[in-house]
C-alpha cells in the first residue's frame, strides 16, 4: 500500500513525485518502459527557469528524476497496463503485479500523432520520423521534409536546419499556428521553405523515403518533391487508453479535469498534457503536478488522518 501511485514521469509526474516525497507520503512513480515523456526528445530547452543557458531534454529529466528520489519516492521502470478506481484503495496494474494506493496521480502525458497512411508506416524507422533531435543527425546534408504548422513542426524544422541541406515544412493551412518567434526564426531561415495549402498523400519508396505526393486542398492539384526524410508534427493524442471506463474523458480522450487536477473519481488527481492540450509545455505540466500534489497530501490529510 502506497500513500501516492503516479502515472507517468515527465515534468508533470516528477513534480508531483518532488511534492509528495517531500510531504513524506510513501510514493510510487511507475514510470513506463520509456520515462521522461516528451523531453527525452527534445535538444536544447531554453525556457525552463533556472537555466540561463539551454539544458538538454534527457537531462533536465534526469536532474528532477534524482530531485524525487532524494525525497524518498520510489521508480518503478514499467508500463502500467491496468487500473481500478472503483473501490479504495486504487488499484494499478503493472504487467504481473498490482499496487494499492490511497491516491494516484495520472501524468501519462500524449504521444504523436501520426498520418495515417499505409507509406508511413512501412517507411518508419527508414526515412519517417516524429523526432527530428532523434534522427536529425541520420541526415546530414540531405534534404528532408516537415509536414505541420504548429509549434512542433516549425521547432522540428529549426533543428533540422542545423543537419539538412534544405527542409521543406509542409502545411495544410496558408499560414502558421506557431508562436510568433518560432515564425519568425523559421521565416528568417534560408534552409527553410514552405508548402501552404497542401496535404501529403503518400510518401514515396521502397525500401527508404524517396520523395511524397502532395495535393493542393484548394486547387486539387497533385505534385511530387523529392525527399530523403519525412518527419510528422502534427500535434499529440493523449495516452489514456488504460482510463477508458475509469474516469471522465472528453470527446478526444482527454481527461476531464475539475478546479484543473481533479477528475471525476474523488481522490484520484490528474496532470500535464494528459488533460492540458492547450499549452503543452515544461513549465505548465510541472506547475500543475505541484497542484495535484497538493491536492493529493490534503486529500489524504482530511481521509487517512
Amino acid at each position: 500500500m502506497y500513500d501516492v501511485i503516479i502515472i507517468g514521469s515527465g515534468p508533470a509526474g516528477l513534480t508531483a513525485a518532488i511534492y509528495t516525497g517531500r510531504a513524506k507520503l510513501e510514493t510510487l512513480v511507475v514510470a513506463g518502459l520509456t520515462s521522461g515523456g516528451q523531453l527525452m526528445l527534445t535538444g536544447g530547452v531554453e525556457n525552463f527557469p533556472g537555466f540561463p543557458e539551454p539544458i538538454l531534454g534527457p537531462e533536465l529529466m534526469d536532474k528532477m528524476r534524482k530531485q524525487a528520489e532524494h525525497f524518498g519516492a520510489k521508480f518503478l521502470f514499467q508500463d502500467a497496463t491496468a487500473v481500478d478506481f472503483s473501490s479504495k484503495p486504487f488499484k494499478v496494474k503493472v504487467g504481473g503485479q498490482i499496487f494499492e494506493a490511497k491516491t494516484v496521480i495520472i501524468a501519462t502525458g500524449s504521444s504523436a500523432k501520426w498520418l495515417g497512411l499505409e507509406s508511413e508506416a512501412r517507411l518508419r524507422g527508414r526515412g519517417v520520423s516524429s523526432c527530428a533531435i532523434c534522427d536529425a543527425p541520420f541526415f546530414k546534408e540531405k534534404k528532408v521534409v516537415v509536414i505541420g504548422g504548429g509549434d512542433t513542426a516549425v521547432d522540428e524544422a529549426l533543428t533540422l536546419t542545423k543537419f539538412a541541406k534544405e527542409v521543406t515544412l509542409i502545411h495544410r493551412r496558408n499560414e502558421l499556428r506557431a508562436t510568433k518567434i518560432l515564425q519568425d526564426r523559421a521565416f528568417s531561415n534560408k534552409k527553410i521553405s514552405f508548402v501552404w495549402d497542401s496535404v501529403v498523400e503518400e510518401i514515396l519508396g521502397k525500401n527508404k523515403v524517396e520523395g511524397i505526393r502532395i495535393k493542393n486542398v484548394k486547387t486539387s492539384e497533385k505534385s511530387e518533391i523529392a525527399t530523403d526524410a519525412v518527419f510528422v508534427a502534427i500535434g499529440h493524442e493523449p495516452n489514456t487508453g488504460i482510463f477508458k471506463g475509469q474516469i471522465e474523458l472528453d470527446s478526444y480522450g482527454y481527461i476531464v479535469a475539475k478546479d484543473e487536477t481533479r477528475t471525476s473519481v474523488e481522490g484520484v488527481f490528474v496532470a500535464g498534457d494528459v488533460q492540458d492540450y492547450r499549452y503543452r509545455q515544461a513549465i505548465t505540466a510541472a506547475g500543475s503536478g505541484c497542484k495535484a500534489a497538493l491536492n493529493a497530501v490534503k486529500y489524504i490529510e482530511e481521509h487517512y488522518s
